[in-house]
């Protein structure tokens, strides 16, 4: 399990006492250090309707089940209004995510809005390490899970998230990415791209 907010790192323009101080939120770990099957579980958290108005405002959602409570209300299969999907999915990360300076989005695969979250709703989600692979000479790409749950314990939205994280010692991977890196050239030039 990563150590999160033990670690000092300095960043430009920090004066040295400030930099020695431990980063809150903050993980310092390397592909070496990500262990498959590591879970963490957030934090509760209540949806709001103020703040659910403002992101369907700041993304121009304005769909009639995220934004017209008599439509939801009178004509929404739901009877009342959603939260939009992408907010969903926008703090059901954010309660999870730590800040590794060493590790990089590189995508998000199976996203999946498996039951409806409604205003005043109370959000928690569950980060599982799945899975990690060579990339690069530099780097490997990691898989982890985002489960996010509502109430007590029904999952509303599942997605798996792909990053990449340096390698402490790139060494030892040196050979593998070279392999990796050269069948990749191979398969382009033989698709003719």
């Amino acid at each position: 399990m990563a150590e999160i907010g033990v670690h000092a790192r300095g960043l430009p323009g920090l004066p040295a006492d400030h930099a020695a101080v431990p980063v809150w939120n903050a993980e310092d770990w390397y592909y070496e250090d990500f262990v498959v099957g590591d879970r963490i579980r957030s934090i509760r958290r209540t949806i709001s309707e103020g703040e659910s108005m403002q992101f369907n405002s700041l993304v121009m959602d304005h769909h009639p089940y995220v934004s017209d409570e008599r439509f939801a209300a009178e004509e929404g299969v739901f009877g009342r209004r959603l939260v939009a999907g992408a907010f969903v999915f926008s703090l059901g990360l954010g309660l999870c995510a730590t800040n590794c300076l060493n590790s990089f989005s590189y995508g998000y695969d199976r996203l999946r809005f498996i039951r409806p979250v409604f205003i005043g709703d109370t959000i928690y989600t569950i980060r599982e390490n799945l899975g990690k692979e060579v990339h690069d000479t530099r780097m490997g790409k990691l898989r982890v899970s985002y489960s996010v749950y509502k109430g007590e314990g029904e999952l509303a939205l599942y997605a798996e998230h792909i990053l990449t994280a340096l390698y402490r010692d790139p060494a030892p991977f040196a050979e593998e990415a070279r392999t990796r890196l050269a069948a990749k050239a191979a398969r382009r030039e033989a698709s003719g791209g």
